[in-house]
């Protein structure tokens, strides 16, 4: 079948909508008309090959959409359910079996591989193949053929056009918040970039009951964004050393550290505002794959204190997506306030937008 697709066919050129062929589904896969796809940090570090997959490539993985057909071997879904995309898994390793998908022995080969697991692709044109499955899904493009297992159902009665970047970035902030920081009522957080995945953050350390949530953010309407979702202080990094400005609201520091820059320098600043016993996530990429940070190991030691790296909230999306939803619909988890739509064929304008901080969150719909 012909799809229209947003490709980057060169490290760091721009999107081009491009007409190509789709092959058919396997008897595990599902074909979803894709209604929108949320524009994420990761697709554009893959575009610039910061994170490798191979190009020509048709990214994105925040897709929502509906099931036009499924393979043989899918009975949980039919056509015409409305579905969130998540991320690839093998759902038989340890660490999947375990209730971890992110951390899938595969993860790397499965979403970032530019094929399936048995190394085909379902994209291409006249010139040659064209990497697909970008994350299980490359919902860049008006079809998305994904393994059934990576779709969740979903009711009826929330757009599509709000739900995909519940796949990956919403998800991110909120899962990180409540799986790994653990934060607890009356505990304090400070998150660290008040982008979709820090004001998710935000979000959700007031659904957990935060005494004091703090953003530190060097965008104006950021800080004020957060402000309006439930934070309680903000702190303009331009403005001084996040540090010395955080303890002088919080003089012990904060429980939890949520990093969503993957800035050296913000994580080590970080660090520096946690209290006894406190714990630090990171959940953004950095720009260089080397990148590093330095810890004073005595600190650590004699304050209890705990860093880690985090990988899509350490979610599983087929359990935590409803969770978000239900949230949503109490008016409990707003997400929707984030949003701001661009049709696909205006995607790098919809980059240019969300980089100058113009919007928060940007969702691609497809032409009808």
């Amino acid at each position: 079948m012909d799809v229209t697709a947003a490709v980057v066919r060169k490290a760091g050129d721009p999107f081009t909508l491009e007409k190509l062929k789709m092959g058919a589904i396997q008897a595990d896969e599902v074909l979803v008309r894709i209604v929108g796809t949320g524009l994420c940090h990761t697709d554009l570090v893959v575009r610039d090959q910061v994170l490798p997959t191979p190009l020509p490539a048709v990214l994105g993985h925040e897709g929502a959409g509906v099931i036009e057909a499924v393979g043989a071997d899918v009975s949980r879904l039919v056509p015409g359910d409305h579905v969130v995309l998540g991320f690839a898994a093998c759902r038989v390793c340890d660490a999947c079996r375990s209730g971890h998908p992110s951390y899938c022995a595969q993860f790397t080969a499965l979403n970032f591989g530019g094929c399936r697991a048995d190394g085909s692709t379902c994209l291409h044109n006249d010139t040659g193949k064209v990497s697909s499955h970008f994350f299980g899904q490359s919902s860049f493009a008006t079809h998305a053929v994904v393994a059934a297992q990576n779709a969740v159902k979903v009711d009826k009665d929330v757009p599509l056009s709000l739900l995909g970047p519940l796949g990956c970035g919403i998800m991110t902030g909120a899962g990180t918040v409540f799986n790994v920081l653990d934060t607890q009522e009356g505990e304090t957080v400070l998150v660290i970039g008040g982008g979709p995945v820090g004001l998710s953050a935000v979000m959700a350390a007031k659904v957990r009951g935060a005494s004091r949530i703090v953003l530190a953010d060097p965008v104006a309407a950021r800080r004020a964004a957060a402000l309006d979702l439930g934070a309680s202080d903000v702190i303009d990094v331009a403005a001084g050393d996040m540090a010395e400005q955080l303890r002088a609201l919080l003089p012990q520091g904060v429980n939890g550290v949520l990093d969503t820059s993957g800035v050296p320098k913000a994580i080590e600043g970080g660090v520096a505002c946690l209290a006894t016993r406190g714990r630090l996530a990171t959940v953004g990429v950095p720009r260089a794959l080397d990148a590093t940070i330095s810890l004073n190991i005595v600190q650590m030691l004699s304050r209890g204190i705990s860093v880690c790296g985090v990988t899509e909230g350490d979610c599983d999306p087929q359990t935590f997506l409803p969770e978000l939803i239900a949230l949503y619909r109490e008016g409990r988890f707003p997400f929707d306030r984030l949003i701001t739509t661009y049709p696909l064929a205006r995607i790098n304008e919809a980059v240019a937008a969300q980089h100058a901080g113009a919007c928060v969150k940007v969702v691609l719909t497809m032409p009808e």
